[in-house]
């Protein structure tokens, strides 16, 4: 693999194009009437139904440019307009909720430089995987703010480690009063999009993450309905229980169609995601969520070269039982793009992101993930002005 990535096809270009036009952007069509809907700072009140179609989801913050969940990431997923910023969570030994992307923290921060935590590394098996490193449930939150972010993979984003160091690990109350401020200074709320990761595996340890992210969205004012808020968990069972603690807006995340949620595993429930996104699969998630966020193969399958074929019916399936749709993840590298839309052969090199970004928004989804929300919204912009 290409130790630095040279002359990455319009990388400045495009930040500087979407810092240029988030204005424009954020201010026509249905983006008028979420501004008008959402009201005032942080708790204010919004609309899941409100916010701009195609709505830019900065996946991790804008972790295509900084090392993923740190403040950096997240702030400049706002500045560069994502409509709505998202969060992971894990707890700490001591119950406290932070952001990160897993509990295996061995690959984002430097805990490895630490000598004085050699003696944490160990091997656990999560949700059916096993996993040797450094886990955040073994660590106290105190401890946990010694170590510094660091980039996750490297080899794709070496630019990213320019940053690596310079960030602590975000407790999700941080990230809170993060969104009240900016909020308060954009005189509108700050959309916040968090999962619950591993929420069965955190429960069996006694850390059960829905009544701590429950507490401190009803401190924060996020627990109503019209708050600027989604909660998202792979584990139905989680969004289920959320559902009956607060009235946050929730959505239901599929992974591939042979795959089971793992609270399914446990419980001995025998369906897969593919009986999820069957017409009585999506009843049934409608019958506690508002929407779901599908791998985008599951918009548009690949074939074995790994090019698009032919959408299948989930969003218009989803629509009809009053679901949005908000698949994951779009990013710029070759690696992660459709094999048709690659161009070159670095894989580090930015491909046609463009070009796949227009072929799944025409599905008619309402949203996407992106690493790289500057241009994700150029994309929606494209599609819009169509």
């Amino acid at each position: 693999m290409t130790e630095r990535v040279t002359g990455s096809p319009g990388r400045r270009a495009l930040l500087g194009a979407a810092v240029l036009s988030t204005a424009a952007l954020g201010l026509t069509g249905t983006a008028h009437a979420a501004e008008r809907g959402r009201g005032g700072h942080s708790g204010g009140h919004g609309s899941l139904r409100d916010l701009p179609v195609p709505t830019v989801i900065g996946h991790r913050g804008a972790s295509g440019y900084r090392p993923e969940h740190t403040l950096g990431s997240y702030q400049l997923a706002l500045d560069l307009g994502a409509h709505i910023v998202e969060q992971d969570l894990v707890p700490t030994k001591d119950g406290h909720l932070v952001c990160r992307h897993e509990n295996d923290i061995t690959g984002t921060t430097d805990v490895a430089d630490h000598p004085e935590f050699a003696g944490r590394k160990t091997t656990k098996s999560i949700d059916g995987v096993s996993y040797t490193g450094w886990f955040t449930e073994d660590f106290t939150l105190a401890e946990l703010k010694t170590l510094r972010a660091e980039e996750r993979i490297p080899g794709n984003r070496p630019d990213n480690t320019l940053y690596d160091g310079r960030w602590t690990i975000p407790t999700f109350e941080e990230v809170l009063r993060w969104a009240d401020k900016e909020g308060r200074k954009r005189g509108k709320p700050v959309w916040l999009y968090v999962e619950t990761k591993h929420p069965t595996y955190f429960r069996s340890l006694g850390l059960g993450l829905e009544e701590p992210l429950a507490r401190l969205l009803r401190r924060y004012g996020r627990d109503r309905k019209n708050s600027p808020l989604i909660l998202q968990s792979f584990e139905p069972t989680s969004i289920q229980r959320l559902a009956r603690l607060v009235a946050t807006p929730r959505v239901v995340l599929l992974s591939g169609p042979t795959t089971r949620p793992w609270d399914f595993v446990e419980s001995g429930d025998p369906r897969t995601v593919a009986d999820l996104v069957k017409p009585a699969g999506l009843k049934w998630i409608a019958s506690y969520a508002q929407g779901i966020g599908p791998t985008l193969d599951l918009v548009i399958p690949k074939d074995a070269a790994g090019r698009l074929t032919t959408p299948t019916t989930l969003v218009k399936d989803a629509h009809a039982r009053g679901l949005l749709l908000h698949p994951y993840t779009l990013r710029n590298e070759n690696s992660f793009l459709p094999a048709d839309f690659r161009r070159g052969t670095d894989p580090n090199a930015y491909g046609d992101v463009f070009g796949a970004a227009a072929a799944y928004l025409a599905t008619g989804i309402d949203g996407i993930f992106a690493d790289h929300p500057d241009t994700a919204l150029l994309a929606a912009a494209d599609f819009k002005g169509r």
